[in-house]
């Protein structure tokens, strides 16, 4: 989808307004899919009593945000809006945090600081955390720094694993679409 970018041609235009019409279409049944199924997993999940409060929890939590956001909108101000804010933003700060410092840790475990490698991603990673908390605000060149570390050499790893995404979206679709795999149907 990105030739259009590089060869600005009438064709290549027709092709990505093609392929975006039905990117529309796959993703919005995608989600349709992923909607049954979530609710179909809590369901039945339901009826074990071990695991019954988390699905029942998941379950209205889901129903209260539906009903929220197509009945209530989801603009600023709108309790969608605010239910974001207040649970979602803060879930992902924190799971961000987790993550921050469970890879510190890890890298440093996994390295002892060895080597003259180990020594720059241990320090990289500690620039990193420092520049996306408040405490990275007092540091002057800190911000700036962990900017351009997320921006210039992350982008290789971020174009990499994207480009893994999209191979392994599109190999799993194939599967799908020639009956290799059936386990999203339950077969």
């Amino acid at each position: 989808m990105s030739i259009q970018y590089f060869i600005p041609h009438p064709i290549s235009q027709s092709a990505y307004n093609i392929a975006l019409t039905w990117f529309r279409g796959v993703a919005s049944m995608a989600y349709a899919i992923a909607v049954i199924s979530f609710v179909r997993h809590h369901s039945r999940r339901l009826k074990q009593p071990q695991n019954r409060f988390y699905s029942a929890v998941a379950l209205l939590a889901f129903l209260f945000m539906c009903i929220a956001g197509f009945g209530f909108g989801i603009g600023e101000g709108t309790v969608f809006y605010k239910m974001y804010l207040n649970v979602q933003v803060p879930l992902q700060a924190t799971t961000f945090s987790l993550l921050a410092f469970y890879m510190a840790s890890a890298a440093y475990r996994a390295f002892r600081v060895k080597g003259f490698e180990a020594t720059l991603l241990l320090i990289t990673a500690f620039i990193v955390m420092f520049g996306v908390t408040t405490i990275g605000n007092y540091i002057p060149f800190i911000p700036r720094l962990t900017e351009w570390l997320m921006a210039v050499p992350n982008l290789a790893s971020k174009r990499g694993i994207l480009i893994g995404v999209g191979l392994g979206m599109i190999s799993t679709s194939l599967k799908i679409i020639l009956g290799i795999e059936r386990n999203w149907l339950g077969g």
